[in-house]
Protein backbone atom coordinates (compact mmCIF):
# COMPACT_ATOMS: atom_id res chain seq x y z
CA UNK A 1 0.00 0.00 0.00
CA UNK A 2 1.71 3.16 -1.20
CA UNK A 3 0.97 6.30 0.78
CA UNK A 4 0.83 9.58 -1.12
CA UNK A 5 2.52 12.62 0.40
CA UNK A 6 1.91 16.22 -0.56
CA UNK A 7 4.88 18.25 -1.85
CA UNK A 8 5.02 20.30 1.35
CA UNK A 9 5.67 17.18 3.43
CA UNK A 10 9.08 15.66 3.97
CA UNK A 11 9.87 12.20 5.23
CA UNK A 12 12.77 10.10 6.40
CA UNK A 13 13.04 6.34 6.72
CA UNK A 14 15.53 4.26 8.69
CA UNK A 15 15.54 0.66 7.57
CA UNK A 16 16.69 -2.45 9.46
CA UNK A 17 17.27 -0.66 12.76
CA UNK A 18 18.25 -3.16 15.46
CA UNK A 19 15.40 -2.43 17.84
CA UNK A 20 12.23 -4.46 18.15
CA UNK A 21 9.18 -2.90 16.47
CA UNK A 22 7.12 -3.16 19.65
CA UNK A 23 9.63 -1.12 21.65
CA UNK A 24 10.07 1.42 18.84
CA UNK A 25 6.28 1.91 18.55
CA UNK A 26 6.11 2.93 22.21
CA UNK A 27 8.55 5.77 21.47
CA UNK A 28 6.95 6.79 18.15
CA UNK A 29 3.56 7.08 19.86
CA UNK A 30 5.06 9.79 22.12
CA UNK A 31 5.80 12.16 19.21
CA UNK A 32 3.00 11.56 16.70
CA UNK A 33 1.07 14.81 16.07
CA UNK A 34 3.45 16.97 18.14
CA UNK A 35 5.35 20.04 17.05
CA UNK A 36 8.76 19.01 15.64
CA UNK A 37 10.84 20.98 18.14
CA UNK A 38 8.74 19.67 21.01
CA UNK A 39 9.11 16.11 19.68
CA UNK A 40 12.90 16.50 19.61
CA UNK A 41 12.99 17.55 23.25
CA UNK A 42 10.66 14.66 24.22
CA UNK A 43 12.96 12.17 22.48
CA UNK A 44 16.13 13.65 23.96
CA UNK A 45 14.91 12.96 27.49
CA UNK A 46 12.98 9.73 26.90
CA UNK A 47 14.55 6.87 28.88
CA UNK A 48 13.89 4.23 26.19
CA UNK A 49 16.83 3.04 24.11
CA UNK A 50 14.68 3.20 20.96
CA UNK A 51 14.39 6.99 21.31
CA UNK A 52 17.88 7.53 19.84
CA UNK A 53 17.19 6.03 16.37
CA UNK A 54 13.74 7.68 16.29
CA UNK A 55 15.38 11.03 17.12
CA UNK A 56 17.85 10.58 14.26
CA UNK A 57 15.03 9.83 11.82
CA UNK A 58 13.06 12.88 13.01
CA UNK A 59 16.09 15.16 12.61
CA UNK A 60 16.67 13.71 9.15
CA UNK A 61 13.05 14.42 8.16
CA UNK A 62 13.44 18.03 9.35
CA UNK A 63 16.65 18.35 7.32
CA UNK A 64 14.85 16.91 4.28
CA UNK A 65 12.12 19.53 4.72
CA UNK A 66 14.79 22.25 4.82
CA UNK A 67 16.38 20.98 1.58
CA UNK A 68 12.96 20.71 -0.06
CA UNK A 69 12.15 24.30 0.93
CA UNK A 70 15.50 25.49 -0.44
CA UNK A 71 14.85 23.80 -3.77
CA UNK A 72 11.47 25.49 -4.19
CA UNK A 73 12.69 28.82 -2.74
CA UNK A 74 10.07 28.76 0.02
CA UNK A 75 10.33 30.22 3.50
CA UNK A 76 11.39 27.61 6.06
CA UNK A 77 10.82 27.72 9.80
CA UNK A 78 11.53 24.58 11.79
CA UNK A 79 9.15 25.69 14.55
CA UNK A 80 6.17 25.46 12.18
CA UNK A 81 6.73 21.78 11.39
CA UNK A 82 4.51 19.08 12.87
CA UNK A 83 5.05 15.32 12.95
CA UNK A 84 2.28 14.49 10.49
CA UNK A 85 2.85 10.74 10.52
CA UNK A 86 5.19 8.40 12.33
CA UNK A 87 5.08 4.64 12.21
CA UNK A 88 7.21 1.56 12.67
CA UNK A 89 7.09 -1.49 10.39
CA UNK A 90 8.69 -4.83 11.06
CA UNK A 91 11.96 -5.47 9.26
CA UNK A 92 13.86 -8.68 8.64
CA UNK A 93 14.30 -10.99 11.62
CA UNK A 94 17.73 -12.46 12.27
CA UNK A 95 17.42 -16.02 13.55
CA UNK A 96 20.06 -17.21 16.00
CA UNK A 97 20.36 -20.37 18.06
CA UNK A 98 21.24 -20.76 21.72
CA UNK A 99 22.39 -24.07 23.19
CA UNK A 100 20.05 -25.58 25.78
CA UNK A 101 20.06 -28.56 28.09
CA UNK A 102 20.49 -32.15 26.86
CA UNK A 103 21.91 -31.19 23.47
CA UNK A 104 18.93 -29.19 22.36
CA UNK A 105 18.93 -25.73 20.79
CA UNK A 106 16.37 -22.94 21.04
CA UNK A 107 15.87 -20.17 18.53
CA UNK A 108 16.46 -16.50 19.36
CA UNK A 109 14.71 -13.97 17.11
CA UNK A 110 16.60 -10.70 16.74
CA UNK A 111 14.00 -8.37 15.30
CA UNK A 112 14.60 -5.22 13.26
CA UNK A 113 12.41 -2.20 12.48
CA UNK A 114 11.77 0.19 9.63
CA UNK A 115 11.09 3.61 11.21
CA UNK A 116 9.29 6.27 9.12
CA UNK A 117 8.68 9.88 10.17
CA UNK A 118 6.79 12.44 8.04
CA UNK A 119 6.89 16.15 8.90
CA UNK A 120 4.65 18.81 7.39
CA UNK A 121 3.93 22.50 7.98
CA UNK A 122 1.29 23.16 10.59
CA UNK A 123 -2.14 23.54 8.96
CA UNK A 124 -3.50 27.10 8.99
CA UNK A 125 -6.13 27.66 11.67
CA UNK A 126 -9.57 28.97 10.80
CA UNK A 127 -9.80 32.77 11.10
CA UNK A 128 -13.31 32.89 12.50
CA UNK A 129 -12.50 30.44 15.30
CA UNK A 130 -15.42 28.10 14.64
CA UNK A 131 -18.79 28.03 16.32
CA UNK A 132 -17.73 27.05 19.83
Amino acid sequence: MATEYSPSQARAIARSVRVTPMKARRVVDLIRGKNATEAISVLRFAPQAASEPVLKVLESAIANARVQADKTAERFDERELVVAAAFVDEGATMKRFRPRAQGRASRINKRTSHITVVVAPQPAKAKNGGTR
